[in-house]
Parts: structure tokens; sequence; C-alpha cells
């Protein structure tokens, strides 16, 4: 009997009222892969990935994690099982340090009830002892040491995207969503992020689903893309191959005689 997808996505659909979000969405995450979610502005990327970690809950259609349904758990509870996030503006703690902010991570695996807890029994500091542990090695990870006591508030941007980065990694995740990671990033930064994501998917095997309009990056890394276009799936497939679409590059550019550079699309002719 094969092994279900680790994630499974099937004739996805979402309305707010009579505005249709998205509509037969569907794809698979299968192994230690990166798959790239790219399509316009408005096309409804982070819609799903809100409708994964439980946000949104869809009007139709299923969504799996290791074959088990995800419908009608709410967002810890999916967060428990193996699923985390990263948010476009970093949704961090500003006034606590970068220790605390991914700490704070570490809550999905706590066993510690509340009463042990206040009696900060032997137990509790054991495990908040391996807590501690995991955090400095994904501190160590993606080379945050020299901040790890810095206020998140007073970092560049650039360093609270990591950190948001970070955070989602210290829940120790089968499935990542990166929701924009490289937005208002400069090309060094762009470059260590790409480096770290690459080191996610080889030396941890997590699986990803990346949600970017950086093309270039997406050329470069992703293993798979699935195109969507106003909230519909467009294409999917390599990058060579679905970015060299005449309907992709239409999707993006508004008409197919206008040049892929104009877009930074990476097509082959």
């Amino acid at each position: 009997m094969s092994q279900a997808p680790v994630l499974q996505v099937e004739e996805l659909s979402l309305s707010f009222g009579g505005l249709e979000v998205l509509s037969g969405v569907a794809f698979a995450v299968d192994g230690p892969e990166l798959v790239a979610l790219i399509g316009p502005n408005g096309a409804g990327k982070t819609s799903v990935l809100n409708c994964i970690c439980g946000i949104y809950t869809p009007t139709r259609g299923s969504i799996r994690f290791k074959g088990q349904a995800l419908a009608g758990l709410r967002p810890h509870r999916i967060a428990q099982l193996g699923i985390a996030r990263t948010f476009q503006h970093g949704e961090l703690v500003p006034h606590m340090s970068v220790v605390d902010n991914l700490l704070v991570a570490r809550h999905a695996r706590m066993r510690a009830g509340l009463i042990a807890q206040g009696l900060f029994s032997r137990r509790v500091r054991d495990e908040e002892r391996a807590h501690r542990r995991a955090v400095e090695q994904v501190i160590e990870f993606v080379e945050l040491e020299r901040w790890r006591h810095a206020d998140v508030a007073g970092l560049p941007f650039g360093l609270q995207k990591v950190v948001g980065f970070a955070r989602a990694l210290a829940m120790e995740p089968a499935l990542l969503l990166l929701d924009e990671p490289s937005s208002g990033l400069n090309r060094d930064e762009r470059e260590n992020l790409a480096r770290f994501i690459l080191r996610v998917r080889i030396e941890l095997g997590v699986s990803m689903i990346w949600v970017e309009h950086d093309m270039q990056m997406v050329s470069d890394l992703a293993d798979r893309l699935v195109v969507l276009a106003h909230g519909r799936p467009l294409a999917e497939g390599a990058p060579d191959q679905v970015l060299s679409r005449p309907e992709v590059v239409e999707a993006y550019l508004g008409r197919r005689e206008v040049g892929a550079s104009a877009a930074g699309l990476p097509l082959r002719q």
C-alpha cells in the first residue's frame, strides 16, 4: 500500500458571500520537495495557505495532511499535527527577544499541563531545557546567534523576516508554508534566505509550499510550480516547462507579445 502524500489538496474552493476566491484548486506535495505556488496579485495564493492552516474554512473540496482530513480542525490543532507557517509581515512579538519569539513557537510541542507548569516541577524544568536547546539549534541554523537576546522591534526588517522563518522552523514541522518570505529583502538577504530554504529541504527533509513573486528565485530553487490565476489552477509542472507556457506569460504580463524580461520571468523559448 502506497504512503499518502504529505499534503493532498482536492477541488479546493472558497467563497465569501458572492465573491469566489478559489475554485477547483488541486495539487499534492509528496516527500521533501519545494512546491512554489505562484500567480499574479489576487490569484488566491495566500488564501490557499490560509485554508491549509485553518484560518479559512473552504466552501468545497478537501485538504489532507499525511492522509488525515484537516476539515474542521482549529489552527492550533493543525500546527500540532506538524504544519508551520510564515507570514508576509512577520507577525512577531516586537518587544520580546529572538529567543523568546522562538520559544513561543515551541508551545505546540509542550506536554506539561498548567498545574505542572505552575509548580515548576522537575519534569517541567527538563522540558524547558529541551525546548531551549531546540531553539538554540534553530538560531544556529539560520545564523542569528549574535541577535539571540535582541528585541525583535530593534532589528532591521530583513532580520525580522529571518526570525519569522526561524520561528516556523522551531515548531519542527513536517510541512512548512512560506508566504512571500523574500518580500522587502535586498539582494544579499534574498541570497541568504535561498540558502536557508535549500538547507531546510536537503538537510532537514521538510516539505514546503512557497508563495513567491521573485520568479528568478522560483526558477532556481523550486522543484515544481503550481500556477493560479483568478483563483483557478492554470498550470503545474517543472519550472523550465511552466514558466515558458504562453498562458502563464499572459497571466503575468497581460499580453503574450510582451518580453519576459519586463516582469523578470526567466522564461525559456
